[in-house]
């Protein structure tokens, strides 16, 4: 019974993005549904959204992931706070809940990928078959970046009676998932049937869909360049090989719904004022764009009129104007003590008087552009990809095209892409393309120009994940960690998430054996296979 009811559970939840005409093919027992009872194609969107789920809004990355890489500050503090277990890397009333929200969201999407690909073993469905396992590696990945070794050769086999799967190796878990990417990717074929109902952009387009898979294959090839630099070689190589994305028109996104109860989670976050108003642009992050004179900072960035009131309403844009943003600096808060912002050092003063008074009005918010609910959700862009391939060449892979080149290609696509939030966030080609020709990649410093990039990109399209993880494994930027009194990583900037709390109670054998294999145990700072 308690499967049955799982399965049920399972295939409402796999129409929950999508309408059906086939009830009554639905109305049997869902343990025994095959390819022919059901559409696997109703599996396709609800693995993608519940991919988006894990890596954006409060499901981890924009509490602790956007924090701890410095793209976002806030001077919050205390146990009511969830923004604190970023910024300040202390305990929350709800840290385990929200450790948990990477793990539980991506293996649910993992679970409808690995039963879309269950259901589709037949010749005439090799599209979606393809497709589930590209996606398959693509959760697997992001659970194991997050935490290290966790479950997946016994993994998603719940119906089949496997409740307390075993731990692999991160190692393994990269090798199976390269290999798997090649085969997969490779297999898509656009004359065979198409699918759909995909949520990405791609609307089924095979073509796209390759360049995914290969673009994919060369990210988490990159992950490897320090831990084991043959096998990154070979997949990058390969990668590049195959056909990675093209232009900005490959980028992978959803489009967000909020009308229909799928709206941008990052945005939903961005725009709740109970947690948000003390949220700003990190200081590491201003600094970054105004160095550069980079033409995102005006777009993204501005500075709330004065006062108290202004500076919590989210309804109301501010001042973009480059010149006056201010990065607040993490790790401070608004108590009166050692560590209150009005302490920092460049401290800008307070705006508002009397009641009205805010001692954080002069440091820079996200503008209008992020507190949009229907804006898009990126996956991977081809700015990542570009820069990807500008740091392979430097490191001497065979992968077509100059690092230089590379690396103005991922300029300006990190800089176009900001469009897909409409017109208020767009750069015309020519300015970015101005841009990038005037700040090219210096050979003796390109790993560092490379990374930092990659970073301020990721960070902007809210990827902050990705801006953590690559930071993990680059050394890029070079952050200095926050010491905030009862912080729990000893003054380090977390490199991992600690396990559910639920896994030690109840797969405690495999859990233990797990957290045995981590350099310090299960903690925040002990580090992954590839972050070495």
């Amino acid at each position: 019974m308690k499967k049955r009811l799982i399965a049920i559970v399972f295939l409402i939840g796999a129409l929950q993005f999508s309408c059906t005409d086939n009830f009554d093919e639905l109305n049997t027992d869902p343990t025994k549904a095959s390819g022919a009872t059901f559409d696997p194609n109703l599996l396709l969107p609800s693995a993608q959204w519940s991919y988006v789920n894990a890596t954006a809004g409060y499901n981890g990355p924009i509490l602790f992931q956007s924090m701890w890489a410095q793209v976002l500050a806030s001077t919050t503090s205390g146990a009511a706070n969830y923004y604190s277990n970023g910024d300040k890397y202390v305990i929350s009333s709800n840290t385990n809940s929200y450790l948990a929200s990477t793990w539980n969201e991506g293996y649910r999407a993992a679970s409808f990928a690995y039963e879309m690909e269950q259901l589709t073993k037949d010749a005439a469905r090799v599209n979606l078959n393809s497709i589930a396992i590209i996606m398959q590696a693509m959760c697997i990945a992001t659970i194991s970046d997050t935490y290290g070794d966790i479950p997946y050769s016994q993994a998603l086999q719940g119906k089949a009676g496997t409740s307390l799967p075993v731990y692999d190796t991160q190692e393994s878990i990269y090798k199976s998932l390269l290999s798997r990417l090649e085969t997969a990717t490779a297999a898509l074929n656009p004359a065979a049937a198409l699918p759909t109902n995909d949520a990405f952009t791609y609307k089924g387009d095979v073509a796209k869909w390759k360049k995914f898979g290969y673009s994919l294959m060369l990210k988490l090839a990159m992950r490897l360049v320090k831990v084991d630099a043959a096998t990154a070689k070979t997949y990058a190589e390969k990668a590049a090989a195959g056909g990675v994305f093209s232009g900005v028109d490959d980028d992978a996104y959803i489009m967000a719904d909020n009308a229909n109860s799928y709206g941008n989670a990052n945005a939903a976050a961005l725009a709740t004022l109970a947690d948000v108003y003390q949220v700003r642009w990190s200081k590491t992050m201003i600094d970054y764009l105004k160095a550069n004179n980079d033409p995102r900072l005006s777009k993204v960035a501005e500075v709330p009129p004065a006062g108290l009131t202004a500076n919590q309403d989210m309804a109301t844009g501010g001042n973009t104007d480059p010149s006056v943003q201010v990065g607040l600096p993490n790790g401070y808060d608004l108590n009166g003590g050692a560590t209150d912002i009005s302490r920092s050092a460049g401290y800008p003063g307070p705006t508002g008087t009397g009641a009205e008074v805010t001692s954080i009005g002069k440091y820079s918010r996200p503008t209008m552009i992020y507190r949009n609910r229907n804006a898009p959700i990126f996956v991977l862009t081809y700015a990542e990809t570009e820069l990807l391939l500008a740091e392979a060449a430097t490191r001497g892979f065979n992968v077509t095209g100059t690092a230089a080149q590379h690396y103005k290609n991922g300029v300006v696509g990190g800089i176009l892409a900001l469009a897909r939030w409409g017109t208020a966030a767009a750069i015309d080609a020519a300015t970015a393309t101005t841009y990038a020709d005037a700040h090219p990649l210096v050979a003796a410093n390109a790993l560092k120009q490379i990374n930092e990039q990659y970073w301020a990109t990721n960070g902007l399209l809210m990827n902050n994940s990705e801006a953590w993880n690559n930071w993990k494994r680059s050394g890029y930027p070079a952050l200095t960690p926050v010491n905030y009194t009862g912080n729990f990583s000893g003054g380090q900037i977390p490199r991992r998430q600690p396990y559910p709390t639920t896994e030690a109670t109840l797969n405690t054998a495999n859990y233990q054996s797990a957290a045995a294999r981590l350099g310090s145990g299960d903690n925040w700072v002990s580090r992954v296979w590839w972050d070495k």
